[in-house]
């Protein structure tokens, strides 16, 4: 699967750009705040992707930040959103109002979104309240009173590996919680085997 890609814009839309990397022009569906991010034609940009396989396509989806992929994933986990819907909601909102709005179960501004209908929108805070870290004004995920721990990216890394292997969210928390009291290297497989050892 492709997870990130970095090169030349070749063209740039509100909904698409095409990137050129090694030769390649790769089509890629991207949410308005993406293409505000983007610089303009012929400059280099990098892209994390998304890469959403179906029977008679594969569709790459780009994003400017890792937070708003994370959104995105989110969103695409909720009944009845597909990846398509899911840019159509970043479009509607900043990342940072849309987190908002999801986390302090605000219908009335999910609803001003094309597409979003109030079962759409009532699901979507229904499934996703507790699930999304808090967001601020520049797109990075920020610590939030009540919503549980801050992890950065490598924790983060840390955190889905150990759930990969069938940990709980909770237990797998607690065991980077003591790895990192106990001074875990600040690299991904040594950090990973001190939180997998924290757990015994």
């Amino acid at each position: 699967m492709i997870g990130h890609l970095r090169g030349a814009i070749l063209e740039k839309h509100p909904n698409q750009v095409i990137l050129e990397v090694a030769g390649v022009g790769y089509d890629v569906q991207i949410p308005i705040s993406t293409y505000s991010a983007l610089p303009d034609a012929g400059a280099s940009a990098a892209l994390r992707i998304y890469t959403h396989v179906r029977e008679d396509a594969l569709v790459l989806y780009g994003f400017a930040t890792a937070e708003e992929k994370a959104v995105f994933e989110r969103l695409i986990s909720v009944s009845g959103i597909g990846p398509k819907l899911a840019v159509t909601v970043l479009s509607g909102l900043p990342t940072a109002d849309l987190v908002t709005a999801i986390r302090n179960s605000d219908i009335g501004s999910l609803v001003r979104i094309p597409g979003v209908g109030k079962k759409t929108a009532e699901r979507m805070v229904l499934e996703l309240r507790d699930k999304l870290a808090a967001v601020d004004a520049t797109g990075k995920s920020v610590p939030a009173a009540g919503t549980g721990p801050s992890f950065n990216a490598l924790e983060r890394d840390v955190l889905s590996a150990l759930q990969n292997l069938g940990c709980t969210r909770a237990a797998a928390e607690e065991a980077l919680r003591k790895a990192k009291e106990r001074g875990a290297p600040d690299e991904f497989e040594p950090y990973f085997r001190a939180a997998l050892a924290a757990m015994r």
